[in-house]
């Protein structure tokens, strides 16, 4: 029985390998959250869109579609900012509220809930004010309790920008607005699908004195599509990128488009990563939701670790019959 296990996990992780529709999470831009001994995972749905779907795990690999409204945290029409381009939501607990940032209609907004399953919904329906279009949020709570608006702002190509964020959770301090990163090495702009470069789809967490931005780059449409990682001692960087990137890339999972995920740590404390790849290595929708485990190396005292991807716990996640 172990044997087969082994050959199917294998089989699941071949290229060109083709799963039920019904069966396998198309879930792309994922995140995920461990709230009240459930595992919530959130993100872009396949066309048509409607909103924000949530799916509910005890486990990690087996998913149901919950809560909500009919499966959706947050839907449009429903008290909610945008009407169309609903993607890459975070969802985070803080002062007794679930609070969703996302982003629709080319913009960033955010709404709240009593319930992670959602409804989300806005008190005034808007998005954040901005002087252009911006897109993939993530707030990043730092130890000494100030908040930061990762995000991509889209101008000349996509590039991630942070600002320190309002604590009444209402938007940014746009004094405090800094340029994160951009693509500059040949991995981040391989020019196989269009020729504006990409760096999106942030992520930052902290360790000791280290804060840690993961991002993708390339088209998302790309078979180059990929994650890398960045490294800084502040969170206004100045960030340096990881001399292992790509960390995350076609040759290591075995299949196109890998990437936009989200780091999580798991029930016993463990940091993970939920991504989105390619439907197979013929298309690229409706894309499919993946999770590794995640490895980080000491250097020694005083250095930044070297973060990998544990491919021999790589798995695809699936819906529950």
């Amino acid at each position: 029985m172990r044997l087969f296990k082994y050959f199917f996990l294998l089989l699941l992780s071949c290229p060109g390998v083709v799963f039920a529709q019904n069966k396998v999470v198309e879930v792309a831009d994922p995140t995920i959250m461990y709230f009240n001994d459930r595992y919530y995972m959130y993100g872009t749905e396949k066309k048509p869109q409607v909103g924000i779907p949530v799916l509910v795990s005890k486990d990690l690999h087996t998913w149901d579609y919950t809560g909500g409204e009919g499966g959706y945290a947050l839907k449009k029409g429903m008290q909610t900012y945008g009407d169309r381009g609903f993607w890459a939501p975070q969802v985070l607990f803080r002062n007794g509220k679930y609070y969703m940032i996302y982003t629709a209609n080319e913009h960033i907004a955010i709404a709240e809930s009593d319930s992670p399953e959602g409804p989300f919904v806005q008190k005034t329906i808007q998005s954040i004010e901005a002087d252009t279009r911006q897109i993939d949020p993530y707030l990043f709570i730092d130890t000494d309790g100030k908040i930061y608006l990762y995000h991509v702002r889209l101008f000349k190509g996509n590039t991630i920008w942070v600002a320190e964020f309002k604590e009444d959770m209402s938007g940014i301090k746009e004094e405090t607005l800094t340029q994160c990163i951009t693509a500059t090495e040949h991995w981040e702009n391989t020019q196989t699908y269009q020729s504006a470069p990409v760096i999106e789809g942030p992520t930052v967490i902290k360790r000791g004195k280290y804060y840690y931005l993961f991002y993708s780059a390339n088209h998302f449409m790309s078979h180059d599509y990929a994650v890398g990682y960045a490294y800084a001692e502040s969170p206004y960087g100045p960030w340096q990128k990881a001399g292992n990137n790509p960390i995350i890339n076609k040759y290591n999972i075995g299949i196109n488009g890998p990437g936009h995920g989200d780091l999580f740590k798991d029930s016993e404390n463990g940091y993970k990563y939920v991504f989105h790849s390619h439907a197979d290595n013929t298309k690229v929708d409706n894309r499919r939701s993946w999770i590794a485990g995640v490895v980080f190396s000491s250097r020694g005292k005083d250095k930044p670790e070297i973060i990998t991807i544990d491919k021999h716990t790589l798995f695809p996640l699936y819906l529950s019959d």
